[in-house]
């Protein structure tokens, strides 16, 4: 399944490429994003939190869903607007809380 991962950057909308295999679809909703290691990829990662019966998603690089076993799947302008949104929460405003908002698909 396809998708669009929308981020506020600097008064602007960033857009980016979303891939999901459509066996592990996460369900419609609001949830918590964090950043945190992953031990698979050894760097930083996008972790969705509070997902119902799911944990471990995150969001990565990728271009095949299958190849994913639930997680997000982006291309690297996506990860670039979620490593300079979480950088400037961690420079600017470490009280912010990153939500992401899964819609289902139209």
């Amino acid at each position: 399944m396809t998708g669009t991962l929308i981020l506020p950057f600097k008064q602007q909308t960033c857009r980016a490429k979303t891939l999901e295999n459509a066996d592990f679809i996460i369900p419609a909703g609001t949830y918590p994003l964090d950043r945190t290691w992953s031990p698979k990829f050894k760097k930083l990662l996008p972790l969705l939190m509070e997902v119902p019966d799911r944990e471990g998603i995150r969001i990565h690089k990728g271009t095949i869903p299958e190849h994913s076993q639930g997680c997000i799947l982006t291309d690297i302008a996506g990860m670039a607007y979620l490593d300079v949104l979480f950088n400037q929460i961690e420079l600017f405003n470490e009280d912010e809380k990153v939500q992401i908002e899964i819609l289902d698909p139209a």
